[in-house]
């Protein structure tokens, strides 16, 4: 081949190198499918079916706050004199829609007055100073002109990323479209709206007879990490339609709060954020709650918040088993709660769980490490109904086998019985994967 030749050839080589580079860039993109979130596999098989609460309508919509083709906005309209109850994460740092909803329940209530809730995900607006005094104001302002309710009657909640300024305009734009959306149906839309890492939205439900009628009670929470006591990273919103007052329904809650959401720890860490509001329309046909019937309400509601709060450490982020942390024996109940939440935080404990280690030993060390008073001599161990440990050292009959075999189960209980006294405590807990890393490490990417 000539010099010539040769220079020829490259030249036409070069040319289709170049048309076919302008071929591929104009060639559209193939969109890259998003894997899509592992469910947990402690989660239920499908969302509860829950009864409708007659004053209680909801809605949802996609405002992209953060979320990108989700709904992260859920409203729900409450009928003129519901009755309104709360508890609040006590953290020092809580966010403004905390501190907002704390100072409207303390207010008097106007005569009749209807109410509101107004929830996004995606970010907590927390840590945010007067920028997120401001948000709280434009949002809950913007419902309470579009429903018509009193502004501090519009409780409001936001939940996701810390310190970030919430783009609340996205929020007030779409208001027009939440209130036209409202519906008594769509109770389970709203759920899914709150969540964030969480991977199924939660439900729970109950019904009382009452004198004339029955009673419903529907409950829907968000939260999977960032979950410990006080009350964890965890929205809670309960709806009935009993006849109750305020003051009957904030000591009702009150009291079931410490053995249901203040008994559920993931990682030991509390948010900023975290609320349980509970609303009663009275539209019942049942009369007053009270006597037997607020006795019968109060275990109801209690079992209803002991199912959303053990739906959320179902939901732990990369949980895949559900540990009860029994503990008895105790010389009071406080040293109970110390030992049970010594051995639910224990990192090493978690571990074990995740890698199906029946590594007892790790008990022993969370309970000495605990400050609960213990006797060495006087303690014993249990997986579920095998003895593992007993009088001070391991139960000779034990089995390593048999131990393993255990924990090879999805939901366990680790029971620890002090010998000291009559204090218990039971918390639940899940095990600390390497998926748990993966998602807080990734979180704000």
């Amino acid at each position: 081949m000539g010099k010539t030749d040769w220079k020829a050839e490259t030249k036409a080589l070069k040319k289709k190198v170049r048309k076919l580079k302008d071929a591929l860039s104009e060639a559209p993109v193939p969109a890259v499918a998003k894997k899509a979130k592992p469910v947990s596999p402690l989660a239920p098989a499908s969302f509860p079916s829950l009864p409708t609460i007659k004053g209680a309508e909801f809605a949802a919509v996609e405002a992209g706050v953060r979320y990108q083709n989700r709904k992260d906005v859920m409203l729900v309209r409450l009928a003129p004199g519901t009755t309104m109850a709360g508890v609040f994460t006590r953290s020092s740092t809580r966010s403004g829609c905390v501190r907002d909803c704390q100072a409207k329940l303390a207010m008097k209530v106007p005569a009749g007055a209807g109410a509101a809730i107004v929830v996004n995900s995606g970010n907590s607006n927390a840590f945010t100073g007067k920028v997120g005094d401001k948000a709280v104001a434009a949002v809950t302002g913007a419902v309470a002109k579009a429903l018509g309710v009193p502004a501090s009657r519009v409780f409001s909640s936001s939940t996701g990323v810390i310190g970030e300024p919430l783009p609340f305009e996205k929020i007030t734009a779409k208001v027009p479209d939440l209130q036209a959306a409202l519906t008594e149906e769509a109770i389970e839309m709203a759920a899914q709206a709150i969540m964030t890492t969480d991977t199924f939205p939660k439900g729970a439900a109950a019904t009382v007879q009452g004198e004339g009628g029955v009673i419903h009670i529907s409950g829907i929470a968000k939260g999977s990490g960032m979950i410990a006591p006080d009350m964890a990273t965890m929205l809670v919103y309960i709806f009935t339609d009993a006849k109750i007052g305020a003051a009957q329904l904030q000591k009702m809650i009150s009291r079931n709060v410490d053995a249901t959401f203040n008994s559920i720890t993931v990682d030991s860490d509390t948010s900023t954020s975290d609320t349980l509001l509970i609303a009663a329309t009275g539209q019942s046909d049942a009369a007053e709650v009270k006597g037997p019937v607020a006795k019968a309400f109060e275990v109801a509601l209690h079992g209803v918040m002991r199912d959303l709060a053990l739906q959320v450490v179902r939901d732990g982020e990369g949980a895949t088993k559900l540990v009860e942390v029994r503990v008895t024996g105790a010389a009071s109940d406080e040293d109970a709660a110390k030992v049970a939440f010594s051995i639910a935080n224990s990192p090493l404990v978690k571990t074990a769980v995740a890698g199906q280690d029946p590594n007892w030993g790790r008990i022993v060390a969370a309970v000495g490490k605990s400050g609960a008073a213990a006797d060495r001599d006087k303690l014993t161990i249990r997986f579920g109904d095998i003895l593992v440990a007993d009088k001070g050292w391991r139960n000779p009959e034990y089995r390593e086998d048999d131990g393993a075999a255990y924990m090879r189960g999805q939901e366990l209980v680790f029971a620890v019985d002090l010998g000291l006294g009559r204090g218990k405590r039971s918390v639940w807990t899940c095990d600390l994967t390497a998926r748990y890393v993966e998602i807080n490490a990734d979180y704000r990417s």
